[in-house]
């Protein structure tokens, strides 16, 4: 992996972690950050041996504490807005099109582009001690990275109305009841908790785990039945490929599969 100046990133068994590393302002997404994402992910996509990746914030405090603010304040046009959020998108349309799992390690405060940027993840786990809003309606905007789009895909309408509205912040037990998160795990215990998860994905045959990742995503924005023939047309070819035949032969041989990525 290069080396980042906002950024940690390691490889592990199967999967790598991406940690966000500017504690000293609570890990907030600075545009060279969010470029140096988008780096790390294309670099974790072409690495054919990892199958998950793990984010979180340094420090103990923070996942994400939101956007550069001083970056904000620097905007001056629509048009200069428009291309800001642009940016950050398409890290996270990357995200959702990495044919590998993407697991958030919620470990603080994940506010404004914070929870826009747990919101893309495939899984998300909370420590107890963190937090979760959208205050941009504090500053005189609305999110930009997402959160207008998933937050009420993933809880609901009106209760991710009233959230971009208040700008109210919800504890992870809170965002736990709401559908947000995944599970709320100690502390102590969050990164064990997502190394296990990664680790366990990782032994799973690639292409069916990008295959499942596709067919869920592209079937969230159609209609059932377009939806139903997108998982027809993803089944057939995770039944064309050789991992198949493999998994469907280890389990008849009652042994471990061995995966090919083919």
């Amino acid at each position: 992996m290069a080396e980042f100046e906002n950024l940690l990133v390691e490889r592990g068994d199967g999967f790598a972690t991406i940690t966000i590393n500017r504690p000293r302002v609570l890990n907030a997404l600075s545009r060279s950050t969010i470029e140096e994402l988008h780096r790390a992910v294309e670099q974790i996509a072409a690495d054919h041996d990892m199958l998950a990746v793990i984010v979180t914030g340094a420090g103990g405090k923070a996942f994400v504490s939101g956007a550069d603010i001083s970056e904000l304040q620097s905007l001056e046009s629509a048009q200069q807005g428009f291309e800001h959020s642009r940016y950050s998108h398409q890290l996270l349309f990357k995200l959702h099109e990495l044919p590998k799992a993407v697991i958030m390690a919620v470990n603080g405060y994940a506010l404004g582009g914070g929870c826009e940027l747990a919101l893309a993840g495939d899984i998300i786990l909370a420590s107890d001690t963190a937090s979760f809003g959208q205050p941009e309606i504090n500053l005189g905007i609305i999110p930009g990275f997402g959160g207008t789009q998933r937050l009420p895909r993933l809880i609901g309408r009106t209760r991710a109305l009233e959230l971009i509205l208040t700008g109210r912040r919800i504890s992870a037990q809170e965002a736990f009841e709401l559908g947000l998160v995944n599970r709320v795990v100690p502390a102590d215990q969050l990164m064990a908790t997502a190394q296990e998860i990664a680790a366990a994905i990782g032994q799973k045959a690639p292409i069916a785990v990008g295959l499942a990742k596709r067919a869920i995503y592209e079937g969230l924005e159609m209609g059932p039945r377009a939806g139903n023939e997108a998982e027809m047309t993803y089944f057939g070819l995770a039944i064309g490929t050789e991992d198949r035949r493999e998994g469907t032969s280890a389990f008849l041989e009652k042994r471990s599969p061995h995966w090919q990525g083919k």
